[in-house]
């Protein structure tokens, strides 16, 4: 540690935090400050949000009585310092790792993770849940929800937001302003308004003026209503809060810890029935080590000297998959003005930034909005544009709705890139691409592609960009590609064609994305045992090549797909084609390969196909079940079918 920490050493939970005196809390916050980033040096992870919300993390556990009150943090890359304070502080240096603590809130993590949370925006709607069944049962706990402003341009804050404003529940909403500054007035004559407003008297004063005009005429009462809401709006900037049904608080200096626990004591205490706003404006990464300026560098890091600050520097063989779209799409968008670019708030995570700065006017960051984003991009698509909208697969899941009624039911020619398809590390499995195979190979009309490298995801990118007569997908991993040379320019691939990679005469493996390399050395060792291996490359799940897989089960005595995916995806598709062909009666053994019917804990992307049994090793032990259905154990995991010879 970079400074003693005598404070936050005697801290086991927020009931001992709730011991010291105020005048004792500020040291608490450097304290804390010090311990997170000292374990982000270590651990890496979203450490960013956290700096920026450690004054207010230990206000909110000072003044409420967690885990008693709920307390439910929106996203949760904000939660490492919340963590610490609630006897996770021995693991924080393992957070995101195999068996460590989760990167973000998790409810059988911690009886102080009221709430689980990756995806942004849910707090509110959770928040009210909790305080309605709270009202139900008669008891009289807190429910506080934290979200930070990015989270805040999603419709779903908003229909909450709608929802609680429309009922008496007590709510409190803590609005955590570190970037969009929704307003900037900060500062002592800011933070004595947002206190007086808070203050019971001012609330008393308030309410007895409510009561009065009740009994005045309607025009009266009216215009006496209009006058308090616009004298509170010129003075604190909450109108469009209260137009939702809210009492505002606010601005607020996020790093005032004084006055953070004087304005949430008053909020806690107040008597006023309804949902609390409590705008909280923070600085993102405060008290970051690096000595430049780099958002990124305060969002999330590998890792750090805690010494020097400098950061870990990773061996990089290939390019990332990520980094070929994008630049692949600058390439499609050099010739053809009509392409454009759509992302959710992930401009730099999908590589669009580089996009931007090529073509400033034809890339839009519509906000966390993956709804609006996809029927904004049918919209284009509608009028002749060729929009291509990035989004990771997990976030794609939140407008599967539009994807089907604005995008696919239409046949409108919305060019999807997936990014982040499959499994993704530390991340975990709130953002593990498992489902996008199965929920868009079930549309009617839709091109599913999954590239196998980094090569064949350029070829995808012109094959999606030449459809215009229906909608596209392309799904490609997170991470480096396996470093084959990249073409000057992709070539668009015959819809609906696979590829032969290797022949052979006993064992067919096809595979749908980048467990391709696998296959290849699955098929070395069974070459081995004396087993002619054919490696094929589907490319294509909708529409599925028919003509290879019949090629495939007719000649081969076992055929294995493989995808990384979860069940009812690729596999399905070619099942289901068989069944419907009399296929599956021609003696050849099929078996599908698919993610694990679960979902697969955080850990290093090896630990995490290791444990989804997607490695060459298990394909091998499939091939054996096939052949002989044997049963026997593989290193340590559970019995499964496989072959003597073949293991």
């Amino acid at each position: 540690m970079s400074i003693p920490t005598p404070l936050l050493d005697a801290i086991e939970s927020p009931a001992d935090l709730r011991k010291l005196k105020p005048s004792q809390l500020p040291l608490l916050a450097r304290e804390l400050r010090a311990e997170t980033i000292d374990a982000a040096g270590v651990s890496g992870g979203h450490f960013g949000a956290g700096l920026g919300v450690i004054e207010l993390t230990v206000a909110l556990h000072y003044i409420f009585d967690t885990p008693e009150d709920r307390l439910i943090w929106d996203v949760s890359h904000q939660a490492y310092p919340h963590k610490i304070l609630t006897g996770r502080r021995n693991k924080i240096r393992k957070i995101r790792q195999r068996g460590g603590l989760y990167g973000f809130a998790k409810r059988d993590e911690s009886i102080y993770d009221a709430f689980g949370a990756a995806h942004s925006s849910t707090s509110i709607s959770a928040g009210l849940g909790m305080a309605v069944a709270r009202d139900l049962r008669k008891k009289t706990n807190h429910v506080v929800c934290v979200i930070g402003d990015g989270a805040m341009s999603a419709g779903m804050a908003y229909e909450a937001m709608n929802n609680a404003g429309a009922m008496n529940s007590r709510l409190i909403v803590v609005l955590n302003d570190n970037g969009m500054s929704i307003s900037p007035a900060v500062g002592a004559f800011s933070n004595y308004l947002s206190w007086l407003v808070s203050s019971r008297p001012f609330l008393t004063l308030r309410d007895i003026a409510r009561q009065v005009s009740k009994r005045l005429p309607r025009g009266l009462a009216k215009a006496a209503s209009r006058a308090d809401e616009y004298a509170r709006g010129m003075l604190t900037g909450g109108t469009l809060f209260e137009e939702l049904g809210f009492y505002y608080v606010g601005p607020i200096d996020g790093h005032d810890i004084d006055m953070l626990v004087s304005i949430l004591e008053n909020v806690r205490d107040a008597r006023q029935e309804g949902p609390f706003l409590v705008h909280v404006v923070t600085e993102k990464g405060k008290g970051h080590p690096f000595a430049k300026p780099d958002k990124e560098k305060y969002h999330a890091i590998a890792g750090f000297d805690p010494k020097t600050f400098e950061l870990r520097k990773t061996m990089s063989n290939a390019p990332t998959y990520t980094s070929v779209f994008s630049q692949a799409l600058i390439a499609e968008a050099e010739k053809d003005e009509t392409i454009l670019a759509i992302t959710a708030a992930m401009a730099s995570g999908t590589g669009l930034d580089k996009f931007a700065a090529r073509f400033p006017n034809r890339m839009f960051d519509v906000g966390i909005a993956e709804q609006h984003a996809v029927t904004f991009a049918a919209g284009l698509a509608a009028e002749g544009f060729k929009p291509f909208c990035a989004i990771y697969s997990t976030f794609l899941q939140r407008a599967y709705d539009q994807v089907v009624h604005d995008v696919a039911l239409q046949s409108l020619p919305v060019r999807f890139a997936i990014d982040r398809a499959g499994l993704v590390g530390q991340d975990g499995a709130t953002h593990a691409g498992s489902f996008d195979i199965t929920y868009l190979a079930c549309l009617p009309n839709f091109v599913v592609m999954a590239a196998s490298d980094e090569a064949e995801l350029v070829h995808m990118i012109a094959t999606a960009a030449a459809t215009v007569d229906r909608p596209s997908a392309v799904r490609y991993p997170r991470g480096e590609g396996v470093g084959v040379e990249l073409p000057d320019r992709g070539i668009p691939l015959p819809i609906g064609k696979g590829r032969v990679i290797r022949e052979g005469s006993n064992v067919a493996l096809l595979s749908f994305g980048t467990r391709l390399q696998e296959c290849l050395r699955a098929a070395d060792e069974l070459v081995a045992a004396g087993l002619g291996t054919t490696v094929a490359d589907a490319r294509f799940a909708k529409p599925l090549d028919e003509e290879l897989v019949r090629r495939l089960i007719e000649n081969h005595d076992v055929l294995i797909t493989i995808e990384e995916g979860s069940i009812g995806g690729f596999g399905a598709q070619v099942l289901q084609f068989l069944a419907r062909n009399n296929l599956l009666d021609c003696g050849c053994r099929v078996r599908p390969m698919v993610l694990p019917d679960r979902f697969i804990a955080h850990g290093s992307p090896k630990e995490q196909y290791e444990d989804s049994g997607l490695q060459a090793k298990h394909i091998v032990v499939e091939v054996g079940a096939a052949l002989d259905g044997k049963v026997q154990e593989v290193d340590g995991r559970p019995p499964v079918r496989t072959a003597r010879s073949l293991v």
